[in-house]
C-alpha cells in the first residue's frame, strides 16, 4: 500500500492539472493493512509515540477527526468515546487513539476539556505525516487552514486494520462514530 504513495501523489497532481492517467488517485488504508511506522506527538512535542507500537499485541480502536475543538468533533465525535468507554473496555479493547492534525498542547486540552484524559489517548499529528501515509488527508485549507484527516475509524488488533470505516464526505459523523464500531468487535 505505502510503496505507491509516490506514483498515487504524482497522480493527484495530474488530476489537480486536469491531465487524465491511468493510475488510480487514491488507495486509502484497508482492512489488512499494519499501522504505519510514523511518529506523533502526545501531550508536548519532546513526547514522541508511534501508534505500531501502541497497538503492538493489543486490540484497540483508532479513530481520527478533522479537527480538536470543531463544532462535530468536539460536541459529537469524542464524546461518544468518552461516554462508550467502559462499553468498549468490556469488549476487549484495550487502547482507544485519537489522531488529529493539530498540536500536542491543543490535543492536552481538548482531552482535559473534554473529559478524555485517561481514557482515550489524544495524538497530534501537526504535519499530517501519518495521515498521509494511511492516505486519509483531504484539503481542508479553507474552512481550517491546511490539510486535515479525514473522519474515520478503525479496529486495530496487533497493529493490523481488522474493520474502517471512513466517513464519505470526509467530515460526517456516521460510520465513525463509536456506538457504530462497537458492533465489530
Amino acid at each position: 500500500m505505502f510503496a505507491s504513495r509516490l506514483l498515487s501523489n504524482t497522480a493527484r497532481q495530474f488530476v489537480r492539472r486536469g491531465i487524465a492517467t491511468s493510475q488510480t488517485t487514491n488507495m486509502p488504508a484497508k482492512v489488512g493493512d499494519r499501522l504505519p511506522n510514523v511518529p506523533l506527538m502526545e501531550n508536548n512535542p519532546g513526547n514522541k509515540v508511534n501508534l505500531e507500537e501502541i497497538f503492538r499485541n493489543k486490540k484497540g480502536i483508532l479513530f481520527a477527526v478533522p479537527g480538536a475543538f470543531t463544532p462535530t468533533c468536539h460536541k459529537t465525535h469524542l464524546p461518544g468515546y468518552v461516554e462508550d468507554y467502559d462499553k468498549l473496555k468490556a469488549k476487549g479493547v484495550e487502547v482507544i487513539a485519537c489522531v488529529s492534525v493539530n498540536d500536542p498542547f491543543v490535543m492536552e486540552a481538548w482531552a482535559e476539556n473534554s473529559g478524555a484524559t485517561g481514557k482515550i489517548r489524544m495524538l497530534a499529528d501537526p504535519q499530517a505525516e501519518f495521515t498521509k501515509a494511511l492516505e486519509m488527508d483531504f484539503d481542508a485549507s479553507g474552512p481550517l487552514g491546511n490539510v486535515r484527516s479525514k473522519r474515520y475509524s478503525m479496529v486495530v488488533v496487533d497493529s493490523v486494520i481488522k474493520a474502517i470505516n471512513v466517513e464519505p464526505d470526509n467530515v460526517g459523523a456516521t460510520c465513525s462514530l463509536s456506538n457504530s464500531i462497537v458492533n465489530q468487535l
